[in-house]
């Protein structure tokens, strides 16, 4: 089962030097040079011009002046963002991604305008073989407890105040990256954690609510953070430590705003609340609260999502051989510790995390 067609990448825009190595695998063809990195859109417009390519663009530096450019001197433009499944580590730690998108059309998480991913979950169709594909997928993923950015079991926090939480229904609000493409283009009315909570609480009176802080903002590398004292105003717990495929497993509900969590937790069978407009709502999965999608127009069940947004949409590449792979055999790759060993750049990363997070805690 291929891939969406797209056209040879001869430049790279916007890309944070500690990606680009393996930005260039996931774009290497054969018999082709090797992609160019620019920082500046003039220089990077006329190379591809030049050469006769696509240009790259990291979404969050695509402009609606770059994307008149682009479309006035013929070349093709993609957005590229991380994929779903991307790595046993955090991006903001300077880990170099083994999933992105490579979107023809806009950022995936841009309601307001078309997508790849949208197009395909309007028409795909998937067939028989595919669908037992994506179930015996699923099921690996549960089973290893894979999410975007860990795998495997790990030590879990237990309830404060367990016999209560059992009388409740558990709801899991996701916290976000404040500022993140997805939340400024699909958030529609509420802009920030704390407005979530807000609402949450608000429509939901007597569930036992968890909120779970972005790991991002957690490691220090984001902004978005809330104090303990705000979220306890509207949260039952704030739940830190463990794996969110393992703490998905626990709860009965998410209900968010455009996180990821949602789609994985749609993956696992739960029932999913969007307060915003991620990707996999409007499509008769979720309890939708946000923004109207009209263009979203047909109903699909959980398999169809799954096969479309993990199998046919995003790219892989096996960390181990750095060769473009599919999804299950960058699953593979999850067990061995050793290739997601941290660089010395990685641990000064994640010192420089710890001492804002640190600063901020004092300061707030």
């Amino acid at each position: 089962m291929g891939h969406m067609p797209r056209p040879p990448i001869v430049a790279c825009l916007g890309m944070a030097w500690w990606k680009r190595q393996r930005i260039r695998v996931f774009f290497q063809q054969p018999h082709r040079p090797k992609p160019r990195f620019f920082w500046r859109a003039s220089r990077a417009l006329a190379y591809a011009q030049a050469h006769k390519g696509a240009l790259a663009v990291w979404a969050t530096r695509v402009t609606p002046l770059l994307q008149q450019k682009a479309q006035q001197k013929g070349i093709p433009l993609l957005h590229i963002e991380d994929g779903f499944i991307r790595s046993l580590g955090l991006g903001s730690g300077f880990l170099p991604p083994c999933s992105i998108i490579a979107d023809t059309q806009g950022a995936y998480v841009d309601p307001s305008q078309p997508s790849d991913l949208e197009k395909l979950l309007n028409h795909a169709h998937v067939p028989p073989e595919l669908r037992d594909r994506t179930q015996k997928l699923v099921a690996t993923l549960r089973r290893l407890h894979i999410s975007k950015y860990a795998a495997g079991t790990s030590p879990t926090p237990h309830s404060s105040r367990p016999s209560q939480r059992r009388h409740h229904p558990i709801l899991l609000v996701p916290g976000q990256v404040a500022g993140d493409l997805s939340v400024v283009r699909g958030g529609g009315t509420i802009t920030n954690n704390l407005d979530l909570l807000q609402d949450v609480r608000r429509r939901n009176p007597d569930a036992w609510i968890l909120y779970r802080p972005h790991p991002d903002v957690e490691a220090g590398h984001r902004p978005g953070a809330l104090s303990e004292a705000v979220i306890q105003r509207y949260a039952n717990e704030i739940h830190r430590g463990g794996t969110m495929s393992q703490l998905l497993e626990e709860i009965d509900e998410v209900h968010t705003l455009t996180s990821l969590t949602g789609f994985e937790a749609l993956l696992r069978g739960k029932n999913v609340t969007t307060y915003g407009a991620p990707f996999y709502a409007g499509w008769g999965l979720t309890t939708h609260l946000g923004p109207n999608l009209p263009r979203r127009q047909r109903l699909l069940d959980r398999l169809e999502l799954a096969a479309i947004t993990l199998i046919l949409y995003p790219l892989y590449v096996n960390p181990a051989t750095e060769r473009r792979c599919e999804i299950e055999e960058l699953l593979s790759c999850f067990n061995n510790r050793t290739l997601w060993k941290p660089t010395i750049i990685m641990r000064l990363r994640e010192k420089q995390g710890q001492i804002r997070r640190t600063l901020s805690r004092f300061f707030a």
